[in-house]
């Protein structure tokens, strides 16, 4: 029943089916690019800026103009995370494992278990190379199974490689923790000039249990809602191949090209990346968003061919970050609005006067979960949110490790509701957004549970 039209609501979950879908319904019709969130967004916040503060609109502007500039280190950090990881996840060797990867599952079940689990570890590795992983290795799936007689439902597929990226935030490219372990970033304020390192969240016992929790159940959920033997599926469409990578075919005639031909200069990049990385630890530096990238870009340096290949793989990485850059100018017109008005205090003082101790990781959560609809992009929500959430765990008492990890875990967790990041996995796929929303609706619900239960015991 290969012809049938892509439906989600092929033996999906009740919960999904009865709670999710008016959300769904919504969201397909009513979200906006985050471009345009952005704006509004930031004429949402200085008109809050002007009624709650008392601040002239000139105070607003001044203070938005002042912060557009507040962000640019960090913006180029974001932007060289999801750009390494796009080319890592397009090296040779990674797409030859993606390949392998394929051949392992021998059921539908068994397939959209393994899809989620390996684009959850590659996510945690780091984001853009989970996004990416997830939507080549279910199509890679797709293809095998259709040439084995493996009926699989490939939307189901689809959804199981997005909805790794739960839990991408809580893992070594997390922008929220990698923050705030880092010396002089725009946390540094709310921290009172401290950092927190990463044993005390991405690495903490509780996060990493949580991170476990979230794996388990969501890959239980999925075995749970694949169709029985007999329901009717929607294959790989018979005209729908491999994912075929480029070849990078450079005419080799001058010397010049002859250099860029050999692999013998990004070799020594690599091994002298890794040299530097390990000093850096042995010394007992600490991981940072810096030390993040450049581990990436080691790897990247010691996996490609030559100079050729990697500009190559750049150029194709490349158009994935150029709205990030658009919009982080913004957030950080925003974060200036709200320091220089004083609004930050107004919300941190709202959150605190219906929280306590131990409410406040999973209202953090929830409020989290909602901005994220606004501001998709984790290193930007955190520029908005991020200050607040600390000053007002400052006033509570509460660690501002667990304020980074909740603010954290409901920016990915609505990311299973939020098409923004599904957007490239999407288009690997052939499918839209509709087509998957009712599987990742399972994801949300699952996911949302395991970490709203960490946050409460971890504030006992």
């Amino acid at each position: 029943m290969s012809a049938q039209k892509p439906s989600t609501q092929v033996n999906a979950a009740a919960a999904s089916k009865g709670i999710m879908r008016p959300v769904n319904r919504f969201l397909e019709q009513w979200i906006p690019s985050a471009l345009t969130f952005a704006i509004v967004l930031t004429l949402i916040v200085a008109v809050l800026a002007f009624i709650l503060t008392g601040a002239s609109p000139l105070d607003v502007v001044t203070g938005w103009g002042e912060g557009l500039a507040g962000l640019l280190a960090f913006m180029t950090q974001m932007c060289l995370i999801l750009l390494l990881g796009h080319i890592l996840a397009n090296t040779e060797p990674v797409q030859k494992l993606l390949t392998r990867l394929a051949r392992v599952p021998g059921s539908p079940a068994f397939a959209y278990v393994f899809v989620f689990v390996v684009a959850a570890v590659a996510s945690l590795i780091t984001w853009g190379l989970g996004l990416v992983v997830g939507a080549l290795l279910a199509r890679e799936i797709a293809v095998q199974a259709r040439t084995r007689g493996i009926k699989v439902h490939f939307p189901l597929l689809v959804a199981a490689g997005y909805s790794g990226f739960v839990v991408w935030h809580m893992g070594y490219s997390g922008s929220g923790p990698l923050t705030a372990a880092t010396p002089d970033s725009f946390l540094a304020e709310s921290l009172g000039g401290e950092v927190i390192p990463v044993s005390e969240t991405i690495f903490s016992t509780w996060n990493l249990l949580a991170i476990l929790a979230v794996i388990v159940v969501c890959a239980v959920l999925f075995f749970l809602v694949a169709p029985k033997k007999d329901a009717p599926v929607y294959e790989l469409p018979e005209s729908i191949a491999s994912e075929s990578r480029s070849t990078v075919d450079e005419e080799v005639v001058t010397p010049a090209d002859r250099i860029d031909a050999s692999r013998i200069l990004t070799l020594i990049v690599g091994l002298a990346l890794v040299i530097y990385l390990a000093v850096h630890f042995a010394q007992g530096g600490g991981l940072t968003l810096d030390i993040v990238n450049w581990s990436f870009l080691a790897l990247i340096f010691l996996l490609v061919k030559n100079p050729f290949e990697l500009i190559h793989l750049t150029k194709g990485a490349a158009s994935n970050v150029g709205e990030i850059l658009l919009q982080f100018p913004l957030y950080a017109g925003i974060l200036g609005i709200m320091s220089g008005t004083g609004l930050i205090a107004v919300f941190s003082d709202a959150l605190v006067s219906v929280a306590n101790p131990t409410t406040f990781g999973i209202l953090a959560l929830l409020s989290a979960g909602i901005v994220n609809f606004f501001v998709p992009s984790g290193g930007g929500q955190f520029a908005v949110q991020g200050p607040i959430m600390l000053d007002a765990a400052n006033q509570l008492g509460v660690d501002p490790s667990v304020a980074i990890m909740a603010v954290s875990y409901g920016d990915q967790w609505t990311n299973m509701l939020q098409p923004f990041w599904a957007l490239p996995v999407l288009a690997i796929a052939g499918l839209k957004m509709r087509d998957i929303l009712g599987y990742t609706s399972v994801t949300f619900l699952g996911s949302g549970v395991v970490m709203a239960a960490a946050l409460f015991f971890v504030s006992l």
